[in-house]
């Protein structure tokens, strides 16, 4: 904050202070004495950042505000950003919880349905910039560049978004859910490169903030909405509007407040950025669409309620996923400087093997457990008997396993700068998972569909496996 800022926003909150006080003072009573309440942690901190945020743009100098939340924050950085990734991970699986309480089976499917399309478009607004901004130290591409990509890369995915209802013929009301849930993810992927200059800028904790609100914030209001109208299209417009808020209010001005000034915007930068990611873009839009082909093979052979029940038995497999990543992801730069040191290459095999054994020991945990109770508690809290599905539900936390590996080994290759050689791995999985999958669940329907699943995947690690050993062995030759 300027100083001249500052003398003003205490000017206006001395005055302020001064009036509330003088009328506070003419109802003075016998308890006049008393202390006043301490005011909540949360409150006080939301009073701040209001102040703050209504202050620099009274001063129209948002860019040009001091910086007041410290870098370098280890722990709070870790313990945020796991609640921004839990928020994010566990977003779609409550939302569909809320849809089938509240609006059916069939109805939750539907949106489920919606959910799969957001997200996928998701990544294409992404364009698998985030880890190579984050990288970008030294700053050879501007903040303004970064900005610019993605605005373009959002643009194109909302109009890739409308010409796909277009296509694949959606109603009214199903376009009306599509857009809302695409408004959402729509500003869930602008927001993620202002969250990636807080990272950059070594404020990861309060990226982690900023996901965790835009998703609370976007879940209450859908909720509330659905409650109250029970209506899909509606409770979805509204959940897009709270993120909108969500951006507005504090994404970007926490980005522009706690980040110094961007350097000036190149075009050479953009194109850069373009052509440089797109290896990254490529392999992380295709894993998520070969993902997402058994539910395209759903909807197009079978009624949305069979959607609800494959979206609800893939999100255990879903957390395998993400608990291995918050085991494995912190630890990548350290797998970095390891394998850096050629001494070191059977102690980088070994940290390998030790993570693929921890994967496979929580996917064991996972699958106990829904055994014992998670399949009961999806029961309880979907209001479906998914007894009938306990061997699919048993296959689908083994797919949760496999995706973890395919997830971990992509990373490790990354991390060997060889991550152009996988994109072809995953268009041939993409090839071959188009008619296996169709056919399957033509077949035998939403069996079909899980075993389906389980059965691209295997493909995809086994391509990937091979390829990872053949990265090896050449890398060890020179």
């Amino acid at each position: 904050m300027t100083r001249t800022s500052r003398r003003r926003g205490n000017t206006r909150q001395e005055s302020l202070s001064s009036l509330v006080g003088s009328r506070a003072g003419k109802h003075e009573g016998p308890l006049s004495a008393a202390k006043p309440k301490k005011e909540g942690f949360l409150r006080r901190v939301t009073n701040h950042w209001w102040n703050r945020l209504i202050s620099s743009v009274f001063s129209g100098s948002i860019s040009e505000q001091s910086e007041q939340y410290l870098a370098h924050q280890t722990t709070r950085d870790y313990v945020c950003n796991s609640i921004g990734q839990a928020a994010w991970g566990g977003f779609f699986p409550l939302l569909t919880i809320v849809a089938t309480q509240f609006v059916g089976t069939e109805n939750a499917g539907l949106f489920s349905m919606a959910m799969v399309v957001g997200t996928l478009l998701y990544f294409a607004g992404n364009y698998g910039v985030r880890t190579y901004q984050v990288s970008d130290i030294d700053e050879m591409d501007s903040f303004y560049d970064y900005q610019v990509n993605r605005i373009v890369t959002c643009v194109a995915m909302v109009l890739i978004g409308l010409l796909y209802c277009r296509i694949r013929g959606y109603d009214a009301d199903m376009t009306t859910i599509v857009c809302g849930v695409m408004g959402f993810r729509f500003f869930d992927a602008l927001g993620d490169v202002y969250e990636g200059r807080l990272q950059q800028k070594d404020k990861l904790y309060l990226a982690g903030i900023s996901q965790a609100v835009r998703c609370a914030l976007a879940f209450v209001v859908f909720t509330v909405l659905l409650l109250l109208t029970r209506n899909l299209m509606v409770a979805s417009v509204g959940m897009a509007m709270g993120a909108a808020a969500s951006f507005v209010l504090l994404t970007l001005p926490l980005a522009l407040m706690e980040t110094e000034r961007s350097l000036p915007l190149t075009w050479r930068g953009v194109r850069e950025i373009f052509v440089n990611c797109f290896p990254l873009f490529l392999a992380m839009f295709l894993y998520n669409l070969i993902d997402s082909m058994p539910k395209f093979a759903i909807e197009g052979a079978l009624s949305y309620d069979n959607q609800l029940y494959y979206n609800a038995m893939y999100f255990p497999a879903h957390a395998i996923l993400m608990a291995a990543a918050m085991i494995y992801k912190p630890q990548l730069l350290r797998l970095a400087s390891i394998w850096d040191d050629p001494v070191q290459h059977k102690r980088f095999d070994l940290i390998i093997l030790a993570m693929m054994g921890v994967i496979a020991a929580i996917t064991v945990v996972v699958g106990l457990f829904m055994g014992w109770l998670g399949i009961p508690i999806m029961g309880f809290l979907y209001g479906v008997d998914f007894e009938q599905f306990r061997p699919l539900v048993y296959v689908m936390v083994a797919n949760g396993g496999i995706c973890a590996a395919i997830d971990f080994l992509y990373q490790i290759i990354t991390v060997l700068r060889e991550q152009q050689a996988v994109s072809r791995l995953y268009l041939i999985t993409f090839a071959f998972s188009v008619p296996v999958l169709w056919l399957l669940v033509g077949f035998s329907g939403l069996s079909g569909a899980v075993v389906g699943a389980v059965v691209v995947m295997s493909i995809l690690l086994v391509l990937l496996l091979s390829e990872y050993f053949a990265i090896r062995k050449r890398l060890e030759r020179y």
